[in-house]
């Protein structure tokens, strides 16, 4: 009965575990290729190819190192997330509809007075 109801649990922390690595994955793919230069934290395809493998690895099960080679993924996949893309974001802002976000100071013509409206 425990071991049954640890292996659910283990497998649902694997499958967030795998969430977690494709979204980090995709978040580094819809990055500008000029940022990651701009902060001197490898390249673009660096980190989609570090960050691919991660994912896959966690996909296809390899026996032997696999959950070795999974927990390396992790640790990457971490370190972008913790290091990069901070550094991305504040360089390079995500556009929403052609607009930079949090806009630039001297337009202050949609400004109120807890931000923009």
């Amino acid at each position: 009965m425990l071991v049954d109801w640890f292996s659910n649990v283990l497998g649902w922390l694997m499958l967030a575990l795998l969430a977690f690595k494709v979204f980090v994955f995709i978040d580094a793919a819809f990055r500008r290729e000029d940022a990651y230069r701009a902060v001197d934290k490898q390249t673009k395809p660096f980190w989609l190819i570090v960050l691919g493998l991660a994912v896959a690895v966690s996909i296809f099960s390899v026996p032997g190192l696999g959950q070795m080679l999974s927990l390396i993924g992790l640790v990457a996949a971490i370190v972008y997330m913790v290091d990069v893309r901070p550094r991305i974001k504040a360089i390079a802002p995500q556009r929403r509809g052609g607009k930079r976000l949090g806009g630039r100071k001297d337009d202050r013509s949609n400004m109120g007075p807890y931000g923009p409206w």
